[in-house]
């Protein structure tokens, strides 16, 4: 199999080859192709990967190029992980806000809109690059925001793209670790959650048939020994009924994350950037790269939602050590080819159209996986996934605040995504203005003159409207 990186500069790249080598993943791809527009970038994380200890066998080759035709042709499947305006642009995206007394958040609120006007236009260039040079490769998206740039493809992918991200499955497992239950990899019997990409809710945990959640949300020691118990709080979790995706801090204690975010030295995403900057500098010198790499990705995983931490937590070892992103996608990958290791069916949180949806012996037939929700909205569900591509698994109708909160969020996504591919610079003004998080028309057209300020390239979207 032939596997290509958009993006394969980037700084989690090394973590996808790590897991080509090692483990369930090791002889799944022959060729890994890293494509990225930054050459410098290449050079860096080809060294790590050259530096990087592998257990014996047969590591998959690996290329690397600028030219991205030649990068596709005769790939299976593509792996997206694209920053455009790299980390110097997420310091805009999070300062502009913060600058108007919002929050500011690379893929929440003002920020996430952000990022969206200037990664979907090079996303969709990818999406018909492959309908040229690899009809029939597969995409799995990473780009943030996920589930917005996942939808903006599937008119141009069809289900042949299929987004994620690991939040939700990190949360699905720690939630069944702290109530005494390990879920096997790869399947989702029992468990409810609904949502949009970093906007979802657990709230059912029955993997043999006994919902778990309750006891769970009634124990202050299990939920004090997981992120979003100590995040939320039992008073809160147990008034919701269910656990949130650690992204809906934002959304629930508002405040509080503008505090957090203010009262750090520097926002994440400028010392993000100030560590790459220092490392890609020194990952061109020719010892130690791996090591030097490897360090780095601790530091930046110890600082992951560090402005939610308002009393010191450190999060915990399992989420240090990496895993995440690339083991969803990898997975994800094996059970779309019938000649993997996979023998069954397998389940992942992913981010898909919300209809067709999976037909299961326990539910009744669906015409979509979210009630209330339109059938072509991409969602972030569990999903069956088979060589045919991942169908959603029906869920409960979401309770009304959750519901509102998504449908509010779902017509935000459409109306950026709109402003992208028409060139309606209205229609961004309103995407800003609508967010829960902004909030108001004037405090729109604030953002987007700042963030035409901070990235010209953006008026070159519009067409005269």
């Amino acid at each position: 199999m032939r596997l290509m990186i958009a993006g394969g500069g980037g700084f989690r790249v090394p973590l996808i080859y790590r897991a080509l080598c090692l483990g369930p993943f090791a002889d799944v791809v022959d060729e890994l192709v890293l494509y990225d527009v930054d050459p410098s970038r290449l050079a860096a994380v080809e060294a790590v990967l050259r530096d990087m200890p592998v257990a014996d066998g047969a590591p998959p080759a690996v290329v690397v190029s600028t030219d991205l035709g030649a990068a596709l042709t005769g790939t299976d499947v593509v792996f997206a992980a694209i920053r455009p305006g790299g980390t110097a642009g997420r310091i805009i995206d999070e300062r502009v806000p913060l600058d108007l007394g919002l929050l500011g958040q690379e893929t929440t609120g003002a920020g996430g809109i952000s990022y969206a006007l200037r990664t979907i236009p090079r996303m969709l260039e990818l999406a018909r690059a492959m309908r040229l040079n690899s009809p029939d490769a597969w995409l799995i998206n990473f780009t943030n925001p996920a589930g917005m740039v996942t939808e903006a493809l599937v008119p141009v992918l069809g289900r042949k793209v299929i987004g994620i991200c690991d939040s939700a499955g990190g949360l699905v497992k720690r939630a069944a670790a702290a109530a005494g239950h390990a879920l096997p990899d790869g399947r989702l019997d029992g468990v409810g959650y609904y949502g949009l990409n970093h906007l979802g809710w657990l709230y059912r945990l029955a993997p043999e048939g006994r919902d778990l959640l309750p006891g769970l949300l009634a124990d202050p020691a299990a939920l004090a020994s997981i992120e979003e118990g100590r995040l939320f709080g039992q008073h809160t979790l147990e008034l919701l009924g269910c656990l949130p995706n650690e992204y809906l801090y934002c959304y629930y204690d508002t405040q509080q994350a503008i505090d957090g975010i203010r009262r750090q030295a520097s926002t994440r995403g400028a010392s993000i950037h100030d560590q790459q900057q220092a490392l890609y500098t020194a990952l061109a010198g020719p010892a130690n790269a791996y090591a030097s790499w490897e360090e780095a990705r601790r530091s930046r995983e110890e600082g992951y939602l560090a402005e939610s931490r308002t009393k010191g937590e450190q999060r915990d070892e399992q989420d240090l050590a990496g895993g995440g992103y690339e083991r969803v996608a990898l997975s994800l990958m094996r059970a779309l080819f019938p000649g993997s290791a996979a023998s069954m069916t397998t389940q992942l949180i992913l981010n898909v159209p919300n209809s067709p949806v999976a037909a299961v012996p326990w539910a009744p037939p669906a015409e979509v996986a979210v009630p209330g929700l339109p059938a072509d909205a991409v969602v972030e569900v569990p999903c069956e996934v088979t060589s045919d591509g991942a169908l959603p698994l029906p869920q409960d109708r979401p309770g009304g605040p959750f519901l509102t909160l998504m449908r509010h969020i779902k017509e935000v996504e459409r109306l950026t995504i709109t402003a992208v591919v028409e060139g309606d610079r209205e229609a961004a003004v309103q995407a800003f203005a609508a967010h829960p998080l902004v909030g108001s028309e004037e405090l729109g057209r604030r953002l987007l003159d700042g963030y035409e300020a901070g990235f010209p390239e953006l008026a070159g979207l519009w067409r005269g409207r």
